[in-house]
């Protein structure tokens, strides 16, 4: 993404059982096993979700969150327990209609210009053409609006997918990583975006990041090997040790050299609270930050 148009870009932002949902939306998930072609991925997993508030699905990359989503959404069907979606069970009822499922994959025809592509998933989900045109109002995504999706800088993909999800009103969200690949700022104004959906629904956001879970959520599921480790209170998880990797340029002479281990600047904090914090003083310091990554499991001694 160019400067210019970066500058144009901005939205417009207008195993514990948590309370009672104010809009009585509700997952229950007991027993669950779930995964593909007879190979299980998740297994033994159960949870209750009724609180109004982003919970993350916490996990390394294999963890189990992206299958997770998909037996929740219907497009996988468990081996073994039940999901019940506002107290339906799926597959026997219309549960799908409950929920709004974003990929981790970006979902848009690349031969559709951004705004053809927002009015054909507005016709799928049955909401008049017109809710494209404000999503991208409201995504600040103008700029955007007649080039080619296959045109797009990654960043500029994933907050076209993410407008999807605003197209139709649902009361609960299932947001596959979607400031994956996103650099600080940009990942930055995604959530800013999705907290606003969190005061009156359900909504569940995968990542690998504690420090990006601490800055967006309530709860937390932190999933390894398919089995959950923890699920309750973000503020109540203190992880032991907490490292984490800068990728950054300009930053000679910032962060000391004998920190680095390949092309990321090694930093240990108290938690991941810090982030935000050392992110800003690197920034006013003119070090450009290219990603921040964990280096090390801060969730390990969960499972062990």
């Amino acid at each position: 993404m160019t400067e210019d148009l970066a500058a144009n870009i901005r939205p417009n932002l207008g195993a514990r059982t948590p309370l009672r949902s104010a809009g009585g939306h509700r997952i229950e998930v007991q027993g669950l096993s779930s995964g593909y072609h007879g190979q299980p991925i998740l297994h033994d997993v159960s949870f209750t979700m009724e609180e109004p508030a982003i919970y993350v699905i916490l996990g390394p990359n294999g963890a189990g969150k992206t299958t997770l989503f998909r037996t929740l959404a219907g497009i996988l069907q468990p081996y073994r327990g039940t999901i019940r979606i506002d107290g339906i069970e799926t597959g026997r009822g219309r549960t799908a209609s409950r929920l709004q499922y974003l990929s981790h994959i970006d979902g848009f025809p690349d031969g559709l210009r951004v705004v053809e592509g927002l009015r054909f998933y507005a016709a799928v989900e049955g909401v008049p053409a017109s809710e494209a045109d404000r999503v991208i109002q409201l995504l600040g995504i103008e700029p955007l609006r007649d080039r080619f999706f296959s045109e797009l800088s990654a960043g500029q993909k994933k907050r076209c997918s993410v407008a999807r999800v605003f197209l139709q009103e649902r009361g609960i969200y299932l947001l596959d990583e979607p400031t994956s690949n996103l650099d600080p700022k940009l990942a930055r104004e995604i959530r800013d975006l999705v907290l606003g959906l969190s005061r009156n629904d359900l909504v569940l956001y995968s990542s690998h990041n504690l420090f990006e879970a601490k800055e967006i959520g309530k709860y937390v599921l932190a999933l390894r090997d398919g089995k959950v480790g923890y699920f309750g209170l973000l503020s109540e998880l203190r992880p032991a040790r907490y490292v984490i990797g800068v990728r950054a340029t300009g930053a000679e002479g910032i962060l000391p050299a004998d920190s680095k281990r390949g092309e990321y600047y090694l930093q240990e904090l108290a938690g991941p609270e810090e982030v935000p914090k050392l992110v800003a003083e690197l920034a006013a310091k003119g070090v450009q930050i290219r990603e921040v990554k964990e280096m090390e499991n801060p969730l390990e001694d969960l499972f062990t």
